[in-house]
């Protein structure tokens, strides 16, 4: 059964299509993540969901109960639905416990010990409850933000880039917590975020969104791997785009001859490669083989663990496509396999292109 169910679902600003005939169907205890540059429409369809807007047309639908259609309306607060928005907005003149506990009765019996249960669900002490937003980290807010969500047991959590404000390596460490927090409690997630890697590691299912229109969705590694076409390779990843000659199943281009991952027609067409596909030997590694390319080091980016070399590959035999193609491109390699500048290089390629229909 789909815990949520969008069927067409647009909303219009004046002439403007803040979301146009966007549907989705996320099951339920399932985790999702919708990603899209700014200006894309994820937090306007999140709002829709959450009853903080209203469609123009459409049918939202939350364990087969309609919350909106051309005839009805559920108001945000009668849709058991938890939402933890982009800087967590903790009151600021309440406790963590009174912030945690904002929507339970003043008079429920046991609302002292859900308090500390949804403290310790999001790994916080009970020592804690006492302080103050102000006193907290960013990681900690948004942990008290994420319980004070729980506190009404929701059937559906919409996480509107909980992560943003955080550095990179706390964004890391949250999102794997909050991801086996929900998915502890059972509670089904729907995360909106313009970050690539935190789309493709947070759920089972991606979706992508561009100008307000569903681009594609399906499984993370399938929409990586097999994007629909090359914004949405490059929205995803680091990407490279060759043309290529396709000849029974192989595609012939600037880094030589690449098997092909989907079938397609003999002829002209663009591939996609991505950089962790290509590997690079030089010096006294070079391979007898006479498969990939050959080329030239003209440049190098030191990160630490891994290094980014450029390679300005040797001009391939049909002048039609080095015309085509940018001949200087990057390849990652551990930091010690750096090779120097000026040095020549041989790289070959791992696994099929993907061609774009």
């Amino acid at each position: 059964m789909n815990t949520l169910e969008l069927k067409s679902v647009s909303r219009y600003f004046g002439t403007y299509a803040a979301i146009e005939n966007f549907s989705l169907s996320v099951p339920a205890g399932g985790r999702a993540a919708i990603v899209g540059p700014s200006g894309s429409g994820k937090t306007t369809l999140l709002r829709l969901i959450a009853g903080f807007e209203v469609p123009d047309r459409g049918t939202i639908t939350l364990d087969g109960v309609t919350l909106a259609d051309e005839t009805t309306f559920v108001p945000a607060h009668r849709r058991g639905i938890g939402y933890v928005p982009q800087d967590g907005a903790l009151f600021p003149h309440l406790s963590v416990a009174e912030n945690i506990g904002f929507g339970l009765p003043k008079g429920m019996e046991s609302r002292t010990r859900r308090i500390r249960e949804l403290l310790e669900m999001v790994s916080l002490t009970a020592s804690m409850a006492a302080r103050w937003p102000h006193e907290l980290s960013g990681g900690q807010q948004q942990r008290v933000a994420l319980a004070r969500a729980l506190a009404q047991s929701p059937k559906l959590m919409l996480l509107d880039e909980p992560f943003s404000a955080l550095d990179s390596g706390l964004r890391v460490s949250m999102r794997k917590a909050v991801s086996k927090v929900l998915s502890d409690a059972g509670v089904t997630a729907l995360l909106v975020t313009h970050d690539q890697e935190e789309a493709l590691s947070f759920g089972d299912q991606l979706a992508v969104i561009r100008q307000g229109r569903l681009v594609q969705a399906g499984a993370p590694k399938e929409l990586y791997l097999r994007p629909i076409d090359e914004q949405t390779a490059a929205f995803l990843g680091d990407a490279l785009v060759f043309r290529a000659r396709i000849q029974d199943g192989w595609a012939r281009c600037a880094l030589g001859n690449v098997m092909a991952a989907n079938p397609s027609p003999n002829g002209h067409a663009q591939i996609l490669l991505r950089p962790e596909q290509l590997h690079l030997s030089h010096g006294a590694v070079f391979p007898r083989s006479p498969d990939g390319c050959y080329g030239v080091v003209v440049g190098s980016d030191f990160a630490g663990e891994r290094c980014t070399v450029m390679v300005q590959l040797d001009a391939p035999r049909s002048e039609a496509l080095a015309a085509a193609d940018d001949l200087t491109i990057p390849v990652r390699v551990p930091a010690m396999d750096c090779p120097d500048l000026g040095a020549r290089v041989h790289i070959h390629i791992s696994g099929a292109a993907h061609l774009f229909q």
